[in-house]
């Protein structure tokens, strides 16, 4: 591996941490830095839209319900064909919602987030993601 390689490595997986910070904290004007303008964002293995960033952002905002939800990044194998790349990462997300009885019920599901990558002037954006939902555990 020579170092641009592992440069674009590093990029790739700090982007895909951005969009997991930008929808954890909430700060989802930071979905920007990370998708194309006109990028697809595939939500349909969890029931949502096949939309652009900026019309995802209403979806991931009003989340099922969920209060809080925390992602967590496992390995992340990654691609790289010159200016363009893959990256599958795997996921944990925990989600937290009230219970009828107004205690809070935990809720995770699993799964993968797969990016097709191009590098732009700005570095490192994803002009697709699909969100691939493997398992779910509810309460």
């Amino acid at each position: 591996m020579d170092i641009t390689e592992i440069s674009d490595r590093l990029e790739i997986t700090a982007l895909i941490t951005r969009y997991t910070r930008a929808v954890d904290t909430a700060q989802f004007d930071g979905i920007d830095e990370v998708f194309l303008d006109d990028a697809e964002l595939d939500y349909s293995s969890a029931g949502g839209p096949v939309t652009t960033p900026a019309q995802a952002k209403p979806f991931i905002a009003n989340l099922l319900g969920f209060e809080r939800w925390q992602h967590v990044i496992g390995q992340v194998e990654i691609t790289l064909d010159g200016d363009t790349a893959h990256a599958t990462a795997y996921f944990i997300n925990p989600m937290v919602a009230k219970g009828a009885d107004g205690g809070e019920q935990l809720w995770e599901v699993g799964g993968y987030y797969h990016h097709d990558l191009v590098r732009t002037p700005d570095g490192w954006r994803s002009r697709r993601m699909v969100d691939e939902l493997v398992w779910t555990r509810m309460p």
